[in-house]
C-alpha cells in the first residue's frame, strides 16, 4: 500500500491545459478510440498491463488491493522494468513502444497522454510517430515524428497540440525508458476518400467514420455531442446526446457537418435507452455553406426545413422517408437537429447520395454572393 496517498484522488488540469483539451475535444474526435475501430496492433512489452487498455473509454480506475500473478493490476499499458537491466543494455532500443491503427484515417491535431494512477511507474518521456499505410506497419515502414521526445508528468493528463496537416492511418507511441500509460487520445479530423463510395450509393453522410462532424450544440450537460454520430446503437443512456432539463419551450439543437455534400433521402432518429427523458418532438433543417462558424446565430437565415416538427417516442428507432420535404436533387453540407423542449437522442443517421462534383463551382458562387 502506498503510504499517505489518497489513491482515488484525480489530478486537475491547469487552466491552460484545460482550455487546450476543450479545444481539441470540441474541434475533433478521438481517432484512436476503440469505439470507432481503433486497434492496438503490437508492442515491445506489456508484461504488467495490456496495451489494449490504452484506447478504452474513460481515464482508467485504480483498485487498491487487486493484484495478478505478475504484480499490481493496473488499468493501462505497463511494461516491465527495463532501465539498467541486462535485457535493455543488450538491446538496441532505449524505450518501449506500442503501434496503434487509427479507427479513422485523419489529420492529427493533438494528443492526451494520460498517466492517470501511474504515480511511481510512469515514463519520464514520450514521443509519437505516425505513418500512412494500407497494411500493418513493418520494418520497412517510414515513420514520421509528430511529437518529439517530451517529458510527461506522472498521474496526469499530458496535453499536446500538433501543427501538422498530413493525414495518417497509424501511430507509434514511445515511452522512455519504460513504465505505464493509462490512456492515449489522438484528437483530429477524419479524412474520407470519396473513392470508397460507389456512384449513387446511399450512405450515412453524418456518420463519424464517413467524415461527419458534430460542430456545435446548445447544451451537452449529460453527454457528449459526438455520440450522436458514433457507430452502432447506444450501449446505454450515457452513450447519446442528452441536454439538461429546460424550463422554457426550447428547443435544444445540434449542428452537424456532413462528411460529404449530398442529398437527404432517409433519416433515422434513435431514442435508444431514453425512456423517461426522450424529446417530445423534433425538427431537421439543412443548408449549404462553406463556413463552419455558427456562433452567435451566424448563418441563421440559411436554414431550410427538411423534416417538419414531428412526434418522437421512447426507446425507439424512428425511420423517416416520406416525411422529408426536400427532393433528392437538393444537397446539403450541414444539418441542424432541434429537439423540443429538451432530452436525449442516441443516434442520428442522415442517408443520402454524395453530390456530383460538377456543381461545386455553383455552390462557391452562391457563398461568394452572400459575402458581398
Amino acid at each position: 500500500m502506498m503510504l499517505d496517498i489518497d489513491t482515488q484522488q484525480q489530478n486537475k488540469l491547469s487552466a491552460e491545459s484545460f482550455e487546450l483539451e476543450q479545444t481539441l475535444k470540441t474541434g475533433g474526435v478521438d481517432l484512436a478510440s476503440a469505439r470507432i475501430g481503433g486497434e492496438t496492433l503490437s508492442c515491445s512489452d506489456d508484461f504488467f498491463a495490456e496495451m489494449e487498455n490504452l484506447i478504452k473509454p474513460g481515464r482508467g480506475i485504480f483498485i487498491d488491493d487487486k493484484f495478478t500473478d505478475r504484480g499490481k493490476w493496473m488499468d493501462g499499458w505497463e511494461s516491465r522494468r527495463s532501465y539498467g537491466r541486462v535485457h535493455r543494455r543488450e538491446s538496441s532500443c532505449e524505450f518501449d513502444w506500442c503501434i496503434i491503427r487509427l479507427g479513422i484515417k485523419g489529420i492529427i491535431r493533438g494528443f492526451d497522454v494520460d498517466t492517470n494512477y501511474f504515480r511511481g511507474n510512469a515514463p519520464e518521456f514520450v514521443s509519437i510517430e505516425a505513418c500512412i499505410s494500407d497494411v500493418e506497419p513493418n520494418a520497412d515502414t517510414n515513420w514520421q515524428t509528430v511529437l518529439k521526445k517530451t517529458s510527461v508528468d506522472a498521474h496526469s493528463q499530458n496535453i499536446f497540440q500538433i501543427n501538422n496537416n498530413n493525414a495518417y492511418s497509424h501511430i507509434r507511441l514511445n515511452m522512455f525508458p519504460d513504465g505505464g500509460i493509462a490512456r492515449l487520445r489522438v484528437y483530429g479530423e477524419a479524412e474520407v476518400n470519396r473513392k470508397q463510395f460507389i456512384d449513387g450509393e446511399l450512405i450515412d453522410l453524418a456518420y463519424v467514420k464517413n467524415g461527419g462532424k458534430a460542430l456545435l450544440v446548445s447544451d451537452m450537460f449529460f453527454s457528449d455531442k459526438n455520440n450522436l454520430i458514433m457507430p452502432g446503437r447506444g450501449k446505454d443512456m450515457g452513450d447519446g446526446w442528452e441536454t439538461k432539463r429546460r424550463r422554457d419551450p426550447g428547443p435544444d439543437w445540434s449542428i452537424v457537418k456532413l462528411g460529404n455534400q449530398g442529398s437527404i433521402e432517409k433519416v433515422i432518429i434513435d431514442t435508444c435507452h431514453f425512456k423517461g427523458n426522450f424529446p417530445d418532438t423534433f425538427t431537421l433543417e439543412g443548408m449549404v455553406s462553406n463556413s463552419d462558424n455558427f456562433s452567435n446565430g451566424q448563418q441563421q437565415g440559411k436554414w431550410q426545413p427538411v423534416i417538419a416538427r414531428t412526434q418522437l417516442y421512447a426507446h425507439r428507432e424512428h425511420l423517416f422517408i416520406n416525411e422529408i420535404v426536400v427532393d433528392n436533387q437538393q444537397s446539403f453540407t450541414h444539418v441542424r437537429l432541434s429537439i423540443f423542449p429538451d432530452g436525449g437522442i442516441s443516434r442520428m443517421r442522415i442517408f443520402g447520395k454524395v453530390r456530383d462534383k460538377v456543381i461545386d463551382e455553383a455552390i462557391d458562387n452562391v457563398d461568394g454572393e452572400d459575402s458581398l
